[in-house]
């Protein structure tokens, strides 16, 4: 186990904590789950980490096969880390965790990080939902960009860009974002500020909107809202 304390337990349910049992290591997961990213980049969405410990779960993670690395060919020369096919298949238990922790009676005061909050549109998702809306639409948040897909009844996020015009585009910086999911603003206020831009046919940036914002409507409260 490489140092890694283990419960000495065939049980399925122990076998898996000893891989992912550690602090931070489902945190890791839960910020690589849209994508590759680079250890700068976890280290800055993980702020109570130290580096040292989040090379070990890297480690960790990656000797036991749910993380790899990869290696981007020069100019870039960047390694990132993602998620193997095992590790991304641990998605459907973190949304559930996300579903149930939002039921706690605390809520932290550290900021949601913008996986969390894209995470939670995906543990909201009702595709049994008709008003679910079909498309594609594309989030531009500070310098990354996230593409939204909804077909078919499924909802599918990425770190990534729209391979064609998407239907929808939001501009905004993560603060802003933060904000309105915390109601300190309304959609409309941000567009009236010029903190946040939508472009797009109407129906699909009423489409956008409503994904975006169905995890914490008001209804529920703000810290009631699903936070993987």
């Amino acid at each position: 186990m490489n140092g890694m304390r283990s419960y000495g337990d065939p049980c399925g349910v122990a076998r898996g904590l000893d891989i992912i049992g550690e602090r931070w290591a489902l945190l890791v997961v839960r910020d690589l789950l849209l994508g590759p990213k680079r250890f700068n980049d976890l280290h800055a969405g993980l702020p109570g980490v130290s580096p040292n410990v989040l090379t070990q779960r890297l480690r960790d993670l990656t000797e036991h096969g749910v993380v790899q690395r990869r290696e981007l060919p020069p100019p870039a020369r960047v390694r990132l880390y993602e998620l193997t096919d095992w590790g991304r298949a641990l998605e459907p238990l973190l949304l559930h965790l996300g579903r149930w922790g939002s039921q706690a009676p605390t809520t932290p005061d550290g900021p949601l990080g913008i996986d969390s909050i894209l995470l939670s549109i995906k543990a909201v998702f009702d595709p049994a939902n008709a008003a679910e809306p079909a498309g594609v639409y594309e989030l531009r948040i500070d310098a990354d960009t996230y593409v939204i897909e909804v077909t078919d009844g499924s909802l599918h996020i990425s770190r990534d860009t729209a391979p064609e015009p998407p239907d929808a585009t939001l501009t905004t910086d993560l603060d802003t974002l933060r904000a309105i999911c915390d109601h300190r603003i309304t959609m409309a206020a941000a567009l009236d500020s010029d903190s946040l831009r939508l472009d797009g046919v109407e129906h699909a940036k009423q489409g956008l909107t409503d994904l975006l914002l169905a995890p914490f409507d008001s209804s529920p409260g703000p810290t009631d809202a699903p936070r993987p």
